[in-house]
This record gives structure tokens, C-alpha cells and sequence, in this order.
């Protein structure tokens, strides 16, 4: 390890203990989209307590915030969430299913991880700017509801992102690597169908049901999938089904639909031929029909420049240090897991990154390795709110190991490793890379520059929100 990645390793490892306490607090939190009031305060007391200069409540969303350090130009940004999903409580560590609070939340996609290591790495890019007096500044941003919200569209619709010339983030995961994937972009939209209640055998025919237009119009959409791209997708559930007596016609039920592409473009453009699906659907029962949209996130798009900087980090502060007790955990879980889950993920890494230059392990648990720097050109079939941000500034996106080979993602077994030490030096791993990279280019603005030719490039300096300017972040929920 050379000094600079030395350097950036200490300022990580000396706050270790306060990082991995953090991590567990927000993880017992567990707090939804819009409302991680705690967990937004306790990484504000940390950030504040480090010297940084906050500012909350971006786009009207009281638990977004940025925390900067440092002064002019360039600028730099490390990006961190904390939310978690419901229904998914569980005690940490344990390999079968046990909730810590009885249908309770849980950090099922490992949030907690995510902003405290993001967090970290900032902390660290501090230390390394007032000891050296390197110019620039360093922000983080506290980003909300990625889960069910997409608080950063709604930041990026507010210009919060726009200042920046370069930004990284990370995600928990099975692996070590740097995101080269696109992603798809999505749009969600909630159906609302009106009709007229009645008894439904004594006075049928004076009755026009909501629920027949929501079957109506999932038909519809079911006969739309052969005729779109096959990256694209589109997923529904029932938000109201009209209630549950089968002896009266519905007059209300809701549909919410969620739509994805490879493109916003695309995913526009499909979104109106579902519409269509409901309005016909609407037209076929005499009812009537309200169409809301809810949200929308752009496509990804990982920066060349800015994520091989990143995976020379990455490479030079090194994968997670797994122990022979962090590997019984990951095994513990395995053993819960189909052989041929675990084969099959081996298997993914081996055709992503090339079987010539991963080990291909056998019978590890856990990845250990920082796998070689791809640029795939088949998507990534999720979509995240960090597309926007993508395309108003360069962006880079490194994945740590902080779960067992195998594991699922949104599922109990996650959110339960999580919570120990697997997933925090998974945490840990990520903050160095991070906190090394960001140095990196507030040292060498040229590659900053070539950041921003390469984006400029790339989206011809355009970003269009999806988002209608009238629909604010939905705090209170959809319905």
C-alpha cells in the first residue's frame, strides 16, 4: 500500500468504532421513505461534530440535507442513504427468520451501511484537507427515500446537484466492484378508478365497477408486453381493490404501476401506452379514470474517467479483511440458501468479469477480491434515483462485499447482516476507496475536467426531470 492510500486508510481507521456504532444505531432506526428523522439527525451530529457545515431541508424534504467542508472550487460530492423497507425486521446475525420488532421495518437493502460509509469516506477527505490545506470542497449529501420516493430526482429537479464537478457513491452488495452497468430508467403512475356502487346481484346493471376496470386494464397491459423492448418492464400492484364484500360493485379500486426502460425517453414513451391501456379500460366500464404520476428516475450512467479513478482506488485501499468469524456468519446464512443460488451468482461474476482474471473461489462465503473495471453493454435490470444525479454531474458507483455470496437483495437475510460485522467491514472497505478517490481528483482537477468532457458528451448537457414541476415529494405516502 503506498503512503497516499496509507494516509486515507488511517483517517478511516481511527473512527472506526464511532462508524460501526453509527451503523448499528441507524440499523436499529430502520426508518421509511421521507421519515428517517433519527437517522438523519444522528449522522448530522456526527457530520456537525467533524466540523462540517450542514444544511437541511433540500427541495422541501425535512430529512434531506448536505454537509460540506472546505471552500470554492472544485467541488466534490459523496452521496449517502438511510432508509430501510417494511416488513423486513430481524435480528442481526441470525440465519432464520426471527423479526426484532413483530412486522417492524428492516434494513433490507443495507442503508445503514450505506450512508454511514459514505459519511466516512467525507470525514476522511476532511481530515485529508485541513492537514495538506488542499483547495476545494467536499459535500455530503443525506439522501432520503431511495427505496419508495426518489428524493434525489426531486434534488436533482431543485438544482442541489448542479454545483458539483464530480460525484461518488456506493452500494452494499455480494461483491467488490465498480458499477459499469446502465441502468434502467423508470416512471411510476397511479390508476384511480371511479365508478358506481350497487348490489351486485339484486341491481347489477346499475352498477359500473372500478375493480372490473383494473382487471380490464391489467389485461391490457399484459397483451402491451409483447409489443415493447424486451430490457424494458413493467410491474403493478392493487393500492385499492375496492373493499372486500364480493356482493358489492366496486365504485373506486387503484392500480400502481411501475414502468421501466433503458432510456427516460423510452420509459416516457411507454408510460403512454399504458396510459392508454387504462383509459380504454375506463371507457369499456363506464367509469372514469384519474392517472397520477408519481415519479421518475433517468437511466444511470457510470463516467468512464471518474469510475477508473475509482477502481484505482478501490485497488489500492483493498477489498474488505474478512475473518474466519466473519466467514462462519456468511456460511450460517449460506446454508439456508439453494446450491445453485450460490453457483449461479459465482457463475454471474465469472461472465461479468472475465473467469481469466476473477479467482473463481470455492466454497468462500464471502468475495475478497476487488473484481476488474467493466463496462457491460447489457443494462442493469433496477433502476435508481441516482440517475439523475448522473446526469446533472459525472458520477462513479463502487459495490463492497458486506453479504454472503448468494444473498438476495430486499430480503431478511441481508438486512440481519447487516447488522454485524460482515456488513460493516464491507462499510468500512468502501469509505477508503471513496474518501482515496475523492482526493484523488480535488488533487488533479484535469481529471475533473475530463469527467466533464466525457458527461458533456454523454447527455450533451441536458437533463429533463421526468418529474411534472406540480408533484412534490409524496411525504405523506402515495394514497
Amino acid at each position: 500500500m503506498d503512503y497516499f492510500a496509507e494516509k486515507i486508510t488511517q483517517f478511516v481507521q481511527k473512527n472506526e468504532e464511532k462508524y460501526c456504532q453509527l451503523s448499528r444505531e441507524i440499523w436499529r432506526y430502520a426508518e421509511l421513505a421521507f421519515h428517517e428523522e433519527k437517522s438523519s439527525q444522528a449522522l448530522i451530529q456526527m457530520l456537525t461534530q467533524e466540523g462540517f457545515t450542514i444544511t437541511t431541508g433540500l427541495a422541501g424534504i425535512p430529512t434531506a440535507f448536505v454537509a460540506k467542508y472546505g471552500s470554492g472550487k472544485p467541488m466534490v460530492g459523496i452521496l449517502g442513504e438511510y432508509d430501510a423497507l417494511p416488513s423486513l425486521s430481524q435480528k442481526a446475525g441470525c440465519p432464520h427468520r426471527e423479526e426484532l420488532v413483530p412486522g417492524g421495518a428492516g434494513h433490507g437493502c443495507g442503508h445503514n451501511l450505506l450512508g454511514v460509509g459514505a459519511a466516512a469516506a467525507a470525514v476522511a477527505v476532511k481530515d485529508y484537507i485541513k492537514e495538506s490545506g488542499l483547495p476545494g470542497t467536499i459535500a455530503f449529501y443525506g439522501c432520503p427515500a431511495e427505496e419508495n420516493g426518489s428524493a434525489k430526482v426531486y434534488l436533482s429537479r431543485e438544482g442541489v446537484f448542479d454545483q458539483l464537478d464530480g460525484v461518488f457513491t456506493w452500494h452494499p452488495g455480494s461483491n467488490n466492484s465498480i458499477m459499469g452497468e446502465h441502468s434502467l430508467a423508470a416512471v411510476s403512475v397511479v390508476y384511480r378508478f371511479h365508478g358506481r356502487a350497487t348490489h351486485a346481484a339484486g341491481q347489477p346493471h346499475l352498477g359500473r365497477s372500478a375493480l372490473d376496470a383494473c382487471e380490464l386494464m391489467n389485461v391490457g397491459v399484459n397483451y402491451l408486453r409483447e409489443h415493447m423492448i424486451q430490457e424494458a418492464r413493467i410491474h403493478y400492484a392493487y393500492r385499492d381493490a375496492g373493499g372486500g364484500a364480493p356482493n358489492v360493485v366496486q365504485d373506486h379500486a387503484a392500480l400502481y404501476y411501475f414502468i421501466r426502460s433503458p432510456k427516460i425517453s423510452q420509459a416516457l414513451e411507454l408510460r403512454e401506452r399504458v396510459n392508454n391501456c387504462a383509459k380504454g379500460a375506463a371507457l369499456m366500464t363506464g367509469t372514469t379514470v384519474d392517472i397520477l404520476p408519481i415519479d421518475g428516475m433517468c437511466d444511470y450512467l457510470p463516467n468512464h474517467v471518474l469510475s477508473q479513478v475509482l477502481q484505482q482506488s478501490f485497488e489500492a485501499t483493498g477489498a474488505p479483511e474478512f475473518d474466519e468469524k466473519d466467514r462462519q456468519i456468511a456460511r450460517s446464512f449460506q446454508q439456508n440458501y439453494q446450491a445453485d443460488e450460490v453457483k449461479a451468482k459465482v457463475k454471474a461474476y465469472g461472465a461479468k468479469f472475465g473467469e481469466e482474471d476473477v479467482p473463481m473461489f470455492t466454497g468462500q462465503p464471502l468475495q475478497d477480491v476487488v473484481f476488474p473495471l467493466r463496462f457491460p453493454s447489457t443494462p442493469l435490470f433496477g433502476s435508481t434515483d441516482v440517475g439523475d444525479v448522473s446526469y446533472v454531474a459525472p458520477t462513479a458507483w463502487l459495490n463492497a462485499a458486506c453479504y454472503a455470496i448468494g444473498t438476495s437483495g430486499h430480503s431478511w437475510q441481508l438486512a440481519a447482516q447487516g447488522g454485524t460485522s460482515v456488513g460493516e467491514k464491507g462499510m468500512l472497505a468502501a469509505a477508503k476507496a471513496m474518501a482515496h478517490a475523492a482526493v484523488t481528483v480535488l488533487k488533479d482537477p484535469d481529471l475533473l475536467e475530463k469527467a466533464r468532457e466525457e458527461h458533456q458528451k454523454t447527455t450533451g448537457g441536458v437533463y429533463v426531470c421526468a418529474v411534472p414541476d406540480d408533484v412534490k415529494p409524496h411525504i405523506e405516502g402515495i394514497l
